[in-house]
């Protein structure tokens, strides 16, 4: 194997050290509801306040990404990470868990300008999409792994112990990321990122905009397919667990099935043509769910495709977003691109909680399935233009 993908092999692991980290917090959902005994709505805020954190300190991320490097700042994310994780299991109230929330937030923030920097000075010629697809398996990986980690702790011992293991595996992978990892170059120097060349560029601006929408189906439906199993469904919260994580497996092979193709197709357009099919299928998926809640098996189903197409399409997204930028622009585009998505994150959650504690899941679905349709019509117009 050469050096080129044994970097990015070590930064996908990192990827996923990072996600199991994060989406621990996704992972508990249920426990976290019969503990403080909290709404659907609240969880909801929990979510949120998650990705404020995560959102405020994208483009202090990118910043400290161009000025330094990548290494730097994906040994002190992970570090953090590790120690945010653990605090999940220890936090006595609901509003202690919100600020526990927010830290955990704001550390995973360094993971998208930082792994795609790392990505992309790593990956061989022609071969970019594929390796961004497996770096970002990585998010898949992790969060998967962490709904797993969590249902098998919770069915020996206290759920809360899950998060040490969490903890402890990232804390490890720390130490293995600074040996195996020499990282790219830097200008030395953290300064805000000039984002004036970045406003002129309108093909960037408008996957920006698709961003926004596809981060509203990514996070809601990390965030409440274990609710939605749980209790519309009606399974255990182990069982729920079990089928987050193969949803989150499904978006695996979703990301690396995409990258390959767009490689396939070449450049911009070819990413932005890949994401708007998986977008498009996605929608269809997420509609069917809104008619209403069928049996286990057909659930489970629906929710393995939305993992390939919804959860699947990130991947895509972020080389989408580094192929129209120059590669001294990567962390600053990330941050962009990555705050979009986040605000999608921020505002969907909420709502999608609300709209199932008054109006049934259905109503929830029927909503992210409108955000893909709108990703449809903007990533035409990215192809258009790329």
């Amino acid at each position: 194997m050469n050096a080129g993908w044994r970097s990015v092999l070590a930064v996908a692991g990192w990827q996923t050290a990072a996600s199991l980290c994060y989406y621990s917090l996704f992972a508990a959902t249920s426990y976290f509801r019969g503990t403080f005994g909290v709404s659907r709505t609240l969880v909801g805020v929990l979510v949120t306040v998650a990705t404020l954190g995560y959102t405020l300190n994208l483009f202090p991320s990118g910043a400290a990404v161009d000025g330094f490097g990548e290494k730097r700042v994906m040994l002190l994310g992970l570090g953090g990470l590790a120690v945010a994780a653990g605090l999940l299991g220890v936090a006595p109230t609901f509003a202690a868990l919100l600020g526990v929330a927010f830290l955990l937030g704001a550390f995973y923030a360094t993971a998208m300008p930082a792994s795609n920097r790392g990505i992309v000075t790593s990956a061989p010629p022609g071969r970019e999409n594929f390796a961004m697809g497996l770096k970002q398996v990585g998010v898949t990986v992790g969060s998967g792994t962490a709904s797993l980690a969590i249902a098998a702790v919770a069915s020996v011992a206290a759920w809360q112990w899950g998060f040490g293991v969490v903890a402890g595996a990232a804390a490890a992978y720390v130490a293995v990321f600074a040996v195996t990892y020499s990282g790219a170059g830097s200008a030395g120097a953290w300064s805000l990122p000039d984002v004036g060349s970045l406003r002129g560029n309108r093909a960037y601006l408008l996957l920006v905009a698709a961003g926004l929408f596809i981060g509203a189906g990514v996070f809601t439906t990390t965030g409440y397919t274990l609710l939605y199993v749980d209790e519309a469904v009606g399974t255990s919260p182990a069982v729920a667990g079990v089928v987050l994580a193969g949803t989150q497996a499904a978006g695996s092979a979703g990301r690396l099935g995409a990258g390959a193709l767009a490689d396939r197709l070449g450049g911009g357009r070819g990413a932005a043509t890949v994401t708007a099919v998986q977008t498009a299928v996605g929608g269809l998926l997420l509609v069917a769910l809104a008619l209403g809640t069928p049996p286990l098996p057909v659930a489970v189903a629906l929710l393995l495709g939305i993992g390939v197409t919804v959860l699947g399409s990130a991947g895509v997204f972020y080389s989408c977003l580094a192929a129209l930028v120059g590669e001294g622009e990567i962390g600053a585009a990330t941050a962009g691109g990555q705050t979009a998505a986040n605000v999608g994150g921020l505002l969907a959650p909420p709502l999608f909680g609300y709209l199932a504690d008054t109006a049934g899941y259905g109503a929830g679905w029927a909503m992210l399935a409108g955000c893909m349709a709108l990703v449809v019509v903007v990533l035409v117009a990215v192809r258009r233009l790329a």
